[in-house]
């Protein structure tokens, strides 16, 4: 075994360590970036390619909304469930009637784009979740977070956003700990110039995308939430139930692949109240451009007005209104959040390239495309540098720099994999895979070694 000091020990580790994430999860990490900026593009072309269905060039007084709902119902055949009504509020939108349609995947909805002026039916698209992407985005997400494999396909992208936040700081850990004293002009130390000076410049994005990334996780995830309701840092919603406590938001629901109001019983709504609800929720102060309406799901619960403006300034207001006395039963205000629900919304809209608009997308578009070349870089990096197969000095591996950690490296290292490990289920299995490939390497290397010396 080649002995070395505890620092260089620390070193291999971290470097080892640095390059399996690079190795093995960097192709993971390339194709979330690429997929998420392709993602954060796109809703330009997505406006145009669907500029019939949200658009119209008729100009005139809007029909009560009750009237809108019944001929989108009728074009449904009146077989599917109401979930949700979009009022098309400014001149030249339409409004979006969404159903529920059994046939269609969690969180999907049919969506009907009626005309408000006319009522002529402009388009009959899926639309999924609450922030309603149309197919063309909604193809790119699941792409981005599944690989469109389903639930087993999120395992990928939870890998990469496990890794992401361990690579960009043991990255910055590793530059403290090997830079030179002084400039060295070398072909080896220009590149590595190159891959330090964007890992600095998207630290503070990887930190971010890795955070709200896990958010959305499947595994990660679970342990998030219980986190954020045992600090009190859920979404605030309103209550819905007239008589009952109130709930709280998953502001993260759409990425969950559930679709509770399923297994609600089926109900008729009275279209006619749909006008009066808007009204009394304009008189409560709900004043933004995009409004969802939402009756109630069955008796006893109130219908909900909720802002869906999640731009900059962020309206996400919502009030609870009695259907039957048309009284506002609860609300919630954005500026009465708790601080960290107001993070987490500003941090999710960020991710999603909608919450400062254009500039938002140009941003997240030079971030996930200087990602792309920072990993591409850090594979040329290896490939030049990468050993001679007939190099006969033993590799450096997780075991061998692990062994000679003083006792308390050893317990320290140990101590931090098991509690990320346990929030982090994903990365804990994938980090035992790695430790294993490191033994079997160390092993073989060991016994190549010990029959040379003999």
């Amino acid at each position: 075994m080649t002995t070395c000091t505890p620092r260089v020990a620390w070193i291999n580790l971290l470097r080892r360590l640095h390059f399996y994430i690079g190795l093995f999860v960097g192709p993971f990490i390339f194709f979330a970036a690429l997929t998420g900026t392709l993602y954060v593009a796109t809703p330009q072309l997505e406006s145009h390619l669907y500029k019939h269905a949200l658009s119209s060039d008729v100009t005139g007084e809007a029909q009560p909304l009750a009237e809108q709902v019944a001929v989108a119902e009728k074009a449904t055949g009146d077989e599917l469930r109401l979930q949700a009504v979009r009022p098309g509020l400014i001149a030249g939108e339409t409004t979006r009637v969404m159903f529920i349609d059994p046939t269609l995947g969690p969180s999907e909805n049919r969506a009907i784009f009626v005309d408000p002026v006319t009522l002529a039916i402009r388009g009959d698209l899926t639309v999924y979740g609450t922030s309603g992407i149309l197919p063309l985005r909604q193809k790119i997400d699941y792409l981005h977070t599944s690989l469109m494999l389903g639930d087993f396909g999120r395992l990928y992208s939870e890998l990469a956003a496990s890794w992401m936040w361990i690579a960009a700081l043991g990255g910055i850990a590793l530059w403290f700990y090997t830079c030179p004293k002084r400039r060295i002009n070398n072909t080896f130390q220009n590149r590595r110039r190159i891959h330090v000076s964007l890992g600095w410049l998207l630290l503070g994005g990887m930190l971010l995308f890795s955070a709200t990334g896990l958010t959305w996780s499947q595994w990660a995830g679970g342990n998030v939430d219980k986190l954020r309701s045992k600090m009190n840092w859920l979404t605030p919603q309103v209550n819905t139930q007239l008589h009952g406590p109130a709930a709280e938001m998953d502001p993260h629901a759409e990425h969950r692949g559930h679709h509770g109001a399923m297994m609600m019983p089926a109900m008729t709504t009275d279209l006619t109240l749909f006008d009066n609800v808007l009204q009394a929720a304009r008189g409560a102060g709900i004043d933004a451009h995009k409004l969802e309406i939402r009756p109630a799901k069955m008796d006893g619960q109130a219908w909900t007005v909720t802002e869906i403006d999640r731009s900059w300034p962020t309206q996400v207001d919502a009030v609870a209104v009695d259907p039957h006395s048309m009284q506002v039963v609860d609300r919630t205000r954005f500026a009465d959040f708790p601080l960290m629900a107001k993070l987490t919304r500003w941090g999710v809209d960020f991710h999603m390239g909608i919450l400062f608009g254009l500039v938002n997308q140009l941003v997240l578009i030079a971030f996930g495309t200087a990602l792309c070349v920072l990993i591409v870089w850090g594979y040329r990096m290896w490939w030049m540098r990468r050993p001679a197969q007939a190099a006969a000095n033993p590799v450096q591996t997780f075991c061998q720099s692990w062994l000679v950690l003083p006792a308390s490296g050893k317990v320290v290292t140990i101590a931090v994999s098991v509690v990320l490990g346990l929030m982090m289920p994903v990365m804990g299995v994938s980090l035992a895979l790695f430790v294993l490939i490191d033994w079997l390497r160390w092993r073989a290397q060991s016994a190549l070694s010990l029959a040379e010396s003999r």
